[in-house]
């Protein structure tokens, strides 16, 4: 289990000073799940895992990134917050499009 009290190293949240937005650019999971533990004044990953009814090892395969943040765990995780989706997206350094368009060979014309 990840507890925040053990990594005092962690990833920051917010850049330090005189730091830019560049640290956010990174894609970092880690970031996302420090944020909502620390917004949603928890614990460690477990009572994490807990709040969005899932399996502690998901927390632990997203942290070492064995498991990808899934767009169903992104909805997880706005239900029991209420942070929005894109700022999740954006804690966690996704900066792609949130649109992916359908092939136009998939397309009923």
């Amino acid at each position: 289990m990840h507890d925040r009290t053990e990594n005092p190293g962690a990833a920051s949240i917010e850049p330090t000073n005189g730091a830019d937005d560049s640290d956010m650019l990174q894609y970092d999971p880690n970031r996302l799940l420090d944020f909502l533990i620390e917004r949603m004044q928890l614990k460690n990953d477990a009572a994490l895992a807990r709040t969005l009814s899932i399996m502690p090892p998901m927390i632990s395969k997203v942290r070492s990134r064995r498991a990808a943040v899934s767009p169903a765990l992104l909805v997880v995780m706005h239900e029991a917050s209420g942070i929005t989706i894109e700022e999740l997206r954006e804690q966690m350094g996704d900066r792609r499009p949130t649109f992916t368009p359908i092939p136009e060979s998939l397309l009923l014309r």
